[in-house]
C-alpha cells in the first residue's frame, strides 16, 4: 500500500486541503447567510449558482488545461477559490455571494478534474484501486472534518473565511512543488441524455431525482437547522451525519443489489428516504436526537441510491461504456443538484424550514414508483451478466468529475476488452 500512494502524496495532501475547504465553507455560507437575514430563495440560489459552475467547468476546465497546462491551472483555480473567499467574507452581500459562489463551483471543478487526471497518470494497474479509495476517502474525511470546523469560531466574524482561505493555499502548495510530470489532456466531456435515457430509462430518472434531493438537502439543511433554532455544532453534526450514514450503507447496499433485481433496491431505499422525509417533514419532531436519527436514516438510504442506480445503468452497457455512461450519470446528478436547491427555497418560504423534508420525500418517492414500474416493463438482467456494484463510482458524486471515473478499476477492464476484441 505504501509504495502504491507514495508518487502520489502530494496530489493527495492538496486533495485533503482542498476538500477541507470545500466542506468548511459549504457549511459554513448558509449558516452565515441565516444569520445576516438571506432569504431561502436567496440561500437556496447559492447552492444553485454553485452546482451550476462545477457543471459548467467539468465542460470547461479541459479546454483550459490544454492551454496553459496543469500546474498553472491548477494554481490558477485555487488561487481564485482562496480569493473568492476571502472576498466572500468581506462582501457581505448576497449578490456577490452569488456571483462568487458560481466562481468557485466552476474553479472546484477545474482543481478536481486536474488532481483526478493527475492521479489516473500515475496510477498502474495493480495501485488503481488502492488509489481511488484512497481518493475517495480523503474526499470524504476532508469535508466532514472542514464542516466539523464551523462550531470551533464565530461565524459573525471573517476568521473562518480567512481560515478557508488558508486551507485553499495550502492545497495549492504541494501540486504546485511537485516535481512529477505534467498528465495527458484532460478527456472532453459531453452528456448524451437520449442515449443515457435510453440505455436505462429507471437510472436517468432515479439519478436526476436523487441529485434533486441531494442537493436540495446539502444546500438547505444547515439553513434548516438555523430556522428550526438548532445551535451550530448540531447543524455541522447533522451535515455529517449524513454522509458518514451514507458511507456506512455502501456496502450492505450493494451487496444486496448484486444478489437481486436492482430496481427493488433502489425503490426500497427510496422509500426509506421518503420515510424519513416524511417524517421530518409532517411530525416536525423537536427532539435533536430523534432529529439525528432521521437525518442518519435520509444520509444511509440516498447516498447509496447513486451508485446502485449507475451500476443497474452499467449492466446494459457495454464494458467499454463504463466512463461514457458513468460520466454521463454524474453530469445528470448535477443538472438535479442545481434544480434541488432553486425549487427547496421557496418551498421552505411557503411551508417552513421543515418543508425542506417534502421536497426530498417527493423525489424519493418518485424513485420508488418509476422503478416499480420500469420493473414491469423490462427483465431484470441475470446476475452472472451483471457489473458488479464494487465496479460503480463510490460516494458523494458531488465531490468528484468524470475524470475521476479513469482512476476506477472498472474503467481500464473496459478498456482491455474491448482491445481484445479488436485483435480478436
Amino acid at each position: 500500500m505504501r509504495r502504491n500512494l507514495l508518487p502520489v502524496l502530494a496530489l493527495l495532501t492538496s486533495t485533503l486541503f482542498l476538500f477541507l475547504g470545500n466542506g468548511l465553507q459549504g457549511l459554513l455560507l448558509p449558516v452565515r447567510g441565516s444569520m445576516e437575514g438571506y432569504s431561502n430563495e436567496i440561500l437556496g440560489l447559492i447552492g444553485t449558482t454553485w452546482a451550476t459552475g462545477f457543471v459548467v467547468g467539468c465542460f470547461v476546465a479541459p479546454n483550459l488545461v490544454r492551454r496553459i497546462g496543469h500546474v498553472r491551472a491548477f494554481a490558477g483555480f485555487g488561487a481564485l477559490i482562496c480569493l473568492n473567499v476571502l472576498l466572500t467574507g468581506i462582501l457581505v452581500d448576497q449578490t456577490a455571494w452569488l456571483i462568487l459562489r458560481a466562481v468557485t463551483g466552476l474553479c472546484t471543478a477545474g482543481t478536481s478534474m486536474i488532481i483526478e487526471s493527475w492521479l489516473n497518470e500515475r496510477a498502474t494497474n495493480e495501485s488503481r484501486g488502492a488509489i481511488f479509495s484512497f481518493y475517495i476517502s480523503i474526499s470524504l474525511f476532508g469535508v466532514v472534518g472542514g464542516q466539523m470546523m464551523v462550531p470551533f469560531a464565530d461565524i459573525s466574524t471573517p476568521i473562518l473565511f480567512m481560515i478557508c482561505g488558508i486551507l485553499y493555499c495550502l492545497a495549492i502548495i504541494p501540486t504546485a512543488v511537485s516535481r512529477a510530470a505534467s498528465p495527458q489532456p484532460l478527456k472532453r466531456v459531453r452528456l448524451d441524455l437520449k442515449g443515457l435515457y435510453q440505455n436505462s430509462p429507471v437510472s436517468f430518472i432515479a439519478i436526476l431525482l436523487v441529485g434533486t434531493a441531494n442537493g436540495a438537502y446539502g444546500t438547505l439543511v444547515a439553513v434548516f437547522g438555523a430556522r428550526a433554532g438548532l445551535p451550530q455544532d448540531t447543524i455541522a453534526i447533522m451535515v455529517s451525519v449524513t454522509i458518514l450514514a451514507g458511507a456506512i450503507a455502501q456496502f450492505p447496499a450493494g451487496r444486496l443489489s448484486d444478489r437481486m433485481d436492482r430496481r427493488f433496491v433502489l425503490a426500497a431505499l427510496a422509500g426509506a428516504g421518503a420515510v424519513a422525509g416524511l417524517g421530518l417533514s409532517l411530525f416536525q419532531p423537536g427532539s435533536v436526537y430523534i432529529i439525528l436519527v432521521l437525518v442518519a436514516l435520509y444520509g444511509a438510504a440516498s447516498n447509496a441510491l447513486y451508485p446502485i442506480a449507475v451500476a443497474h445503468a452499467n449492466d446494459h452497457a457495454a464494458p467499454e461504456d463504463f466512463v461514457k455512461v458513468s460520466g454521463g450519470l454524474l453530469l445528470l446528478y448535477g443538472i438535479g443538484t442545481i434544480i434541488g436547491p432553486t425549487l427547496g427555497g421557496p418551498v421552505m418560504t411557503w411551508l417552513g424550514p421543515y418543508a425542506l423534508f417534502a421536497v426530498t420525500a417527493i423525489s424519493h418517492i418518485l424513485v420508488t414508483a418509476y422503478a416499480i414500474f420500469r420493473s414491469r416493463r423490462r427483465a431484470p438482467v441475470p446476475i452472472e451478466e451483471r457489473d458488479s456494484y464494487a465496479g460503480s463510482p463510490a460516494l458523494a458524486p458531488s465531490l468528484t468529475t468524470p475524470e475521476s471515473l479513469l482512476l476506477n478499476p472498472r474503467a481500464a477492464e473496459g478498456t482491455d476488452e474491448l482491445q481484445e476484441r479488436q485483435s480478436a
